[in-house]
């Protein structure tokens, strides 16, 4: 069966609705959902957007209203398609911190259709202070929640699993993810970005789960920073199932995400003098450690070897982080090339260097293909690219 290949991003918030209503407290107030979908058809060229805080009503109602005027369309094989162009999965984040959990936990859920996003969110609503706002704390246990959605044939994905502060790996439980979920009701692993495939995989109980690599964008410009490429019969959601279960040649083709030293939490680092700690308090001016970096929590993890079947995971920078490339010169490449998906997947290096300069041309090659030199990231704050000395 030959499939087509799709760019898809599965962790965008919403920051706030149509009527202004806060949804992402933190998100952008751009960050609309139909600014999302706009955003995503272009300049980012993506295919398929999961947004997980379509549980909020008035969200939905957009979602409605969107319907009712063409601009969204029900696939056959669920979710809703955007002028024809892009996929919209809708979807949901929820904190989980039920008496199994050392600290709280952020899962999502993902949807077919309206009506399935409809029950869960009456369901959710009873059980949360603010059913309006995103990523919201459950009065559930972690396995009831697993098998709601899965009731309602949604997708259950545990989000940026090695972030220190909320998520399964970084603060839930002590070595295994059985000690908080049911196993067999986890359909994807949604790495974060501190982490890769290498790196992940070193923990075994992994290894059955495909990984998923994804912006968890608060603002239009951070979409696509983290995304895949998938081989799908359709831009659906039962195909996008069936690419995690590598079912009838639907799969991942690729991951493409920072390298983990781009990442804000990659090296255990000392959040106020930024440099590296061990343990306990920084030695260099005595402030107290706060977190524990993605690297030296899955050597603690680490139980197994990766393994050698998995989709490639791509370390592409994104264009964002390119020293010398500003918003005229974004701007002038994508007037001449269309989208970022474009430049950095199908663009000639001819063609680049006819429309900037030699030197900013190759570093986008190099962004393409992982060889950019690095500095980490830790203590909360991104690592960079290193920018040569000039002579």
């Amino acid at each position: 069966m030959n499939n087509e290949a799709y760019f898809a991003d599965l962790h965008i918030h919403i920051g706030r609705t149509q009527m202004g209503r806060p949804v992402k407290i933190t998100g952008a107030q751009s960050l609309t959902l139909e600014n999302i979908l706009k955003a995503a058809k272009k300049p980012k060229g993506l295919d398929i957007v999961g947004v997980i805080d379509c549980h909020s009503p008035e969200v939905r109602e957009e979602i409605r209203t969107l319907i009712g005027s063409g601009g969204l369309a029900p696939l056959k094989g669920g979710g809703l398609l955007y002028q024809g162009k892009v996929t919209l999965i809708p979807g949901v984040e929820i904190e989980v911190y039920d008496e199994n959990c050392l600290g709280p936990v952020h899962v999502l859920a993902y949807f077919p259709e309206l009506a399935a996003l409809d029950a869960f969110s009456g369901w959710y609503a009873a059980r949360v202070a603010n059913p309006h706002l995103s990523t919201q704390r459950i009065r559930a246990g972690a396995k009831e929640l697993q098998q709601k959605v899965k009731a309602l044939d949604g997708m259950f994905i545990p989000a940026h699993v090695f972030t220190p502060f909320k998520s399964l790996y970084g603060k839930g439980v002590e070595r295994s993810l059985e000690e908080v979920l049911d196993p067999d009701l986890i359909d994807a692993v949604e790495l974060g970005l501190s982490s890769d495939t290498d790196m992940a995989d070193r923990i075994g109980e992994l290894h059955r789960y495909p990984f998923v690599t994804n912006s968890d964008a608060h603002s239009l410009a951070k979409i696509a920073r983290e995304y895949q490429m998938v081989a799908l019969e359709s831009p659906s959601f039962n195909a996008l199932l069936k690419a995690f279960r590598n079912e009838g040649g639907n799969r991942i083709i690729a991951n493409y995400g920072l390298n983990p030293k781009l990442g804000k939490y990659y090296t255990t680092t000392c959040a106020k003098c930024r440099q590296p700690v061990s343990s306990g308090i920084c030695p260099h001016c005595g402030s107290p450690l706060k977190t524990k970096g993605v690297s030296g929590r899955i050597e603690e993890l680490a139980d197994a070897q990766p393994l050698n079947t998995r989709p490639p995971y791509i370390h592409q920078v994104p264009l964002e982080f390119l020293p010398g490339l500003g918003p005229k010169t974004m701007a002038k490449l994508l007037d001449h090339f269309g989208t970022e998906m474009d430049i950095l997947h199908r663009v000639p290096e001819e063609a680049l260097r006819e429309v900037v300069n030699l030197s900013l041309s190759d570093l986008i090659v190099k962004a393409r293909a992982g060889m950019l030199a690095l500095d980490s990231g830790g203590g909360g704050k991104y690592g960079k690219v290193k920018q040569k000395k000039p002579r």
